[in-house]
């Protein structure tokens, strides 16, 4: 168990479970208002510290710059939501719930000190000695400090009638809700890569092409060839050949750069809806009537009013 003076050393300090995984950030320490110990530490939980789950600290240690307790994290984040009083208590039915869920033997407890309907826990100090459970700075009287045992801007777990249902000195009922903050998480959802390989495709082109022909022609004898004609033999065999040429299509390939490819990421901002439920106070004013004059003056009569 923890000792006032190391409780300075577990507000706004992590907790972590004895596996050494972080459960959160501590941010109240409850004190038994018998006996003036620290009984539990709230932390926050959740996504954003959007939970504010129990924890008894009366097994818990103070390991160097944080506070650890023998309940493993899983456990600490599936513990019953409880209702803090506009006084910063803990009913006897709230606490008596969370000691049956973490397994806490209530009769033991009741052993340690003497227990009554009341509340039983105040909010103890925050940083620096200040009254750090909400609603405790309001109520009246000074802020207490880690030196009183169990008190919290002047208000103990004893409180009777009015106050002990939410009623200040004023008359004045405060209404609580829930508020909902949503925020964003990055996470990775998925991968693209650039991937080259080489495909085969058929090309088509038209190409002129040209080749040679024989075509025979005939001259009639004149004076200008005359000459020509009777240098020859005059009967005789002889033969003359002409080479004929022809083009055909001759392929090759280079490879020539066409384009530089690069993958770039752009950010689109979609609305998405996002649904909770929270929780809100109301409050209602009921009336009581009277049906005759002495069944009103009978009621007040009866002990207890004022």
């Amino acid at each position: 168990m923890i000792t006032r003076e190391e409780i300075a050393n577990v507000l706004d300090h992590p907790v972590y479970d004895g596996d050494g995984n972080k459960i959160g950030d501590a941010k109240h320490v409850f004190f038994d208002d018998m006996t003036g110990r620290p009984e539990w530490v709230s932390v926050k939980t959740g996504m954003f510290g959007s939970n504010e789950s129990f924890i008894p600290i009366r097994d818990a240690a103070v390991v160097q710059d944080h506070l650890e307790v023998p309940y493993r994290k899983e456990q600490v984040k599936d513990a019953p939501n409880v209702d803090v009083d506009a006084g910063g208590h803990l009913s006897e039915s709230e606490e008596h719930r969370l000691y049956d869920y973490y397994g806490i033997n209530w009769d033991s407890v009741l052993s340690e000190a003497e227990r009554t309907d009341d509340g039983r826990f105040a909010a103890g100090p925050g940083p620096a000695g200040t009254a750090s459970a909400a609603g405790a700075a309001g109520a009246e009287g000074t802020v207490g400090t880690a030196g009183t045992a169990g008190t919290a801007g002047g208000m103990t777990g004893r409180q009777e009638g009015a106050d002990r249902t939410g009623m200040r000195g004023d008359d004045a009922m405060t209404r609580s809700e829930e508020q909902m903050h949503v925020g964003v998480e990055r996470r990775e959802s998925g991968r693209a890569r650039l991937r080259k390989y080489v495909v085969t495709e058929e090309v088509q082109q038209t190409v002129p092409v040209s080749h040679e022909e024989v075509r025979v022609e005939r001259e009639p004898i004149t004076d200008a060839n005359r000459g020509d004609a009777l240098a020859g033999p005059e009967i005789s065999e002889a033969e003359h050949e002409v080479t004929l040429h022809e083009e055909r299509p001759v392929v090759e390939t280079e490879t020539v750069p066409v384009e530089r490819v690069r993958m770039v990421t752009e950010e689109h901002v979609e609305d998405e809806v996002v649904r909770g439920r929270v929780r809100k106070e109301r409050i209602e004013a009921e009336r009581e009537r009277f049906d005759d004059e002495s069944a009103r003056l009978d009621d007040e009569r009866r002990p207890g009013r004022e």
